[in-house]
């Protein structure tokens, strides 16, 4: 049966504007100049344009919430109530909505000096490939092992499993003698150790190539060939009682091979191909005169107003007495529609700016000794919550300006996340960060006697007794953190 009733609930809904603001919080600022030119390409209302009065921006009149009031009872009002131009000019004749600090010269050139691509790594190994006196068949299979070795120059996948590939994919019958053949071939290849299938053949292949009559070149090689399992755990101590050598020999036999390159692709660098990726500040931070001075770094983002001519549009709509048909006002709509997006757009880059800066500078007030002097172990225990109390915001915003955002200082580039830290009390009962503790680890550590280096249990006696009260594991935690290897990996003659 069916009934009909009333029923009140309560919601929380997010606003188009505020799921906007939202997502630009979270993008830095490469990702930020790419979604004004997303949304200066899809919104003709919005336009890039310059403001030079004196304030950074233009105030505008009138209240989003309004606005959408406004549109929801479009249809019983007057077509002049509905489409008011006063809801999107200020008192400007024309309104620009200035959007960064123009903090740079208008001489200044944005340039980018285009460059062709070059040849890559397997392209340099297939005109090697042309250079052999293979016959067809073996030139096929060459060209096809190319295409198996990665970019560190690895042939990561079995013979046996390529020469099913070949049969499957290719059409071609080939045996695992033939594959090695040629596989040897390619290992004669530009730069030494290519097509090795592991780690122990790469090495083998570098150090053959040099001359063996040279004492610690041919130990080199015998270390690495009969006993590479005791020098990858570094137990020289067994390796000098199995080949009956001194230390000063294993010493220049070690020498010879830290020489060799464990990973040979990585040595074709072609500058025209190399992917190089950029860390663009999102704040900037300087010092004057013991004055800490923030900016945020709007070089290229440009400045944002409404088009002149839409708005001249609903002007004159606005001014006639006329009311509009039916064409006309599905025009006016969209016009409308496309000022209110552009306007909400506007002010979500706004909020965006002001959010930036008040986490910021909430943060270097918190951190302010560490910004001063640059030294690690000024670094006070911080966490999300400690930045929420003292803004005011809630902790996913303060997490969302934290992602993926850095700062320039002049001690560096520092993404935010790295003056998030958790804390730790002493004998004494002050608190200190973990950033303290782990700089002090890594100081112990580069300062330890390579011949006997410190163990985790030995750190944790050092820390302890300077009044950290840790534990081992944490210690072992730590060090993991820091890619530190365990003491018998950081082992030296």
């Amino acid at each position: 049966m069916l009934k009909q009733r009333l029923q009140q609930k309560l919601l929380q809904k997010l606003s188009p504007q505020q799921i906007q603001i939202i997502k630009l919080l979270e993008i830095p600022t490469v990702q930020l100049e790419q979604r004004i030119k997303k949304e200066l390409e899809e919104n003709p209302v919005l336009e890039e344009g310059y403001d030079d009065s004196d304030n950074p921006y233009t105030d505008q009149e009138g209240d989003n919430s309004s606005q959408q009031e406004e549109e929801t009872a479009a249809g019983e009002q007057d077509a002049q109530d509905e489409f008011s131009i006063d809801d999107y000019l200020g008192d400007d004749e024309i309104p620009d909505y200035r959007l960064s600090l123009r903090n740079y010269s208008p001489d200044d050139k944005k340039e980018e000096i285009p460059f062709s691509v070059g040849s890559t790594f397997h392209d340099y190994l297939l005109s090697q490939v042309g250079l052999q006196n293979f016959s067809e068949k073996e030139k096929l299979l060459a060209q096809y092992l190319v295409g198996n070795i990665g970019e560190d120059g690895y042939l990561r996948r079995d013979i046996e499993n390529i020469v099913d590939d070949l049969a499957f994919t290719q059409n071609i019958t080939a045996s695992e003698e033939e594959l090695t053949k040629v596989l040897r071939v390619i290992q004669q290849f530009d730069p030494p150790g290519v097509g090795a299938r592991d780690l122990r053949e790469c090495l083998l292949l570098q150090i053959e190539r040099k001359d063996l009559d040279t004492p610690a070149v041919a130990l080199a090689h015998r270390i690495l060939k009969d006993h590479f399992n005791e020098f990858t755990r570094k137990h020289y101590r067994k390796i000098l009682e199995r080949l009956n050598i001194s230390e000063e020999e294993l010493k220049e036999a070690i020498d010879e091979i830290l020489k060799l390159n464990p990973k040979p692709g990585s040595s074709f660098s072609d500058p025209m191909n190399k992917p190089v990726q950029h860390i663009v500040p999102d704040f900037i931070l300087e010092i004057d005169e013991g004055r800490l001075n923030l900016s945020l770094n709007t070089r290229n983002v440009p400045d944002l107003r409404i088009n002149k001519q839409y708005a001249d549009m609903l002007r004159a709509y606005n001014e006639s007495n006329k009311k509009p048909s039916k064409e006309d006002r599905d025009t006016l709509t969209f016009v409308k529609q496309k000022l209110d997006s552009a306007k909400w757009f506007i002010d979500a880059i706004k909020q965006r700016q002001n959010t930036l800066l008040l986490t910021m500078h909430a943060i270097i007030e918190f951190q302010k000794e560490f910004f001063l002097t640059g030294d690690e172990t000024k670094l006070r225990p911080m966490i999300l919550k400690d930045i929420a109390e003292k803004t005011g915001l809630d902790i996913s915003t303060i997490s969302r300006v934290a992602n993926s955002k850095y700062i320039q200082t002049p001690y560096g580039i520092y993404q935010l996340k790295y003056f998030f830290s958790e804390g730790m009390q002493t004998d004494s009962g002050e608190e200190v960060s973990t950033r303290e503790i782990k700089a002090i680890l890594q100081e112990l550590i580069d300062n330890e006697d390579k011949k006997h280096p410190l163990t985790d249990e030995k750190l944790t006696e050092i820390l302890q007794e300077k009044g950290y009260q840790i534990a081992r594991r944490t210690v072992a935690k730590y060090r993991e953190q820091l890619n530190i290897p365990v003491a018998r990996l950081r082992k030296e003659l």
